[in-house]
């Protein structure tokens, strides 16, 4: 026999129906929950059971489920009078059993309000509804940020320079439920391709920076007032003009220091890559005209690096990351485990390495080269 518990769960699952079916303005139909046949061997637990049903329902409590019953005449307690139907016959009774009351009355009171701003909204509703209740106490301020862009759809603004009475964090805060509304709202602006908010719609953003060193003090001199070591937005740098004919990427800021103490390095800069933050510079296609050179931590996630980087630019070769540097100076230290299983943009040998510190779980951090090795490998270059 379906317990109260069990009639408890099965009505908060018709909650969302009903929900819906406010949107859609639908009447309040019966609303029915399925029990099951089964019944107690006994007699004794039949009663128990019968009376726990009982003493939940609207017969005692005056709301909530109703019971019919069905007398049959059973092999094992005789003839008695089993839940043939278990229903909700009006809407407060549904509710009140729920304990929802103001939570539907706010419900409703949200769903005109943004309705009445954005029609266009209401499919996203019925698909939603429980995203109207967990946003309650937000749906001013919601609509607020969307009137604003429905106005201008194009702000080229940063979020929080936007001219909009809210909290200066609540954009940021609440920007799942904002974009699911803005690409309906604004749907001709929005830019699909993008998934960072401030580029789907149109705004600023801080751009991530590159970190380089020049290692021709010419160039230092010339285009920097001497600065050698330099942070500017990405696309600054995607634009960026100088006389160089080789570049640089390292893995981690210790092998970008130990640039400083490499030989002289005509035409040439190093850059911070910050492991698989080498993907900010897909987009420098002067990076097609000079000479790339990839000096990484010899582990996994350093070919895996390496990979990523040479599928931007093919032309990228390998440095100190080989079989011979590895052995001379390994001294047994564990690296990070990878998930990874697909093929790697690795020529021969450097796939032989990998293979083979994948399947030790090795590593030779770059840091860990002497320098006199180091620079010998660049006296040669």
């Amino acid at each position: 026999m379906i317990s109260p518990a069990e009639i408890k769960v099965k009505a908060e699952r018709k909650y969302i129906s009903f929900l819906q079916s406010q949107i859609q303005e639908i009447p309040f139909s019966r609303i029915v929950i399925r029990g099951d046949k089964s019944y107690s061997k006994s007699l004794s637990e039949y009663e128990k059971e019968i009376l726990a049903l009982l003493n939940q329902s609207k017969e005692k409590k005056y709301f909530g489920y109703s019971i019919d019953y069905q007398t049959i005449k059973t092999k094992l307690i005789g003839t008695q009078s089993l839940p043939a139907s278990i229903y909700f016959d009006s809407e407060n009774d549904f509710l009140k059993y729920l304990g929802k009351e103001k939570e539907v009355v706010l419900f409703r009171q949200n769903c005109q309000q943004i309705l009445s701003l954005f029609p266009e909204l209401k499919n996203w509703i019925i698909q939603n509804p429980l995203k109207i209740i967990q946003n309650q106490g937000d749906w001013k301020s919601i609509l607020k940020v969307c009137v604003y862009f429905k106005n201008n759809p194009k702000p080229n603004l940063y979020i929080r320079e936007l001219p909009i009475n809210v909290h200066t964090k609540f954009i940021e805060k609440n920007q799942s439920v904002l974009r699911e509304l803005l690409d309906i709202i604004i749907e001709p602006f929005v830019n699909w391709e993008e998934n960072a908010f401030e580029k789907r719609f149109n705004l600023k953003y801080r751009e991530p920076q590159v970190r380089f060193k020049i290692l021709d003090a010419e160039i230092s001199i010339n285009y920097f007032s001497g600065l050698d070591d330099l942070a500017i937005p990405v696309s600054q740098f995607e634009n960026l003009r100088l006389p160089v004919n080789k570049v640089l990427i390292v893995e981690n800021k210790t092998t970008l220091y130990t640039t400083l103490t490499l030989p002289k390095m005509e035409n040439t800069i190093a850059i911070f890559g910050s492991g698989y933050s080498v993907h900010n510079l897909k987009s420098a296609v002067w990076f097609n005209n000079v000479e790339l050179l990839y000096w990484g931590d010899i582990d996994v996630q350093g070919f895996e690096i390496l990979s990523q980087f040479r599928n931007y630019f093919p032309n990228t070769k390998s440095i100190l990351m080989d079989q011979p540097t590895f052995e001379l100076f390994f001294e047994n230290d564990l690296g990070t485990p990878t998930n990874i299983t697909t093929q790697l943009n690795l020529n021969d040998q450097e796939q032989k390495l990998y293979e083979l510190l994948k399947a030790n779980n090795w590593r030779l951090e770059q840091e860990k080269i002497p320098f006199d090795y180091v620079n010998g490998f660049f006296d040669n270059e």
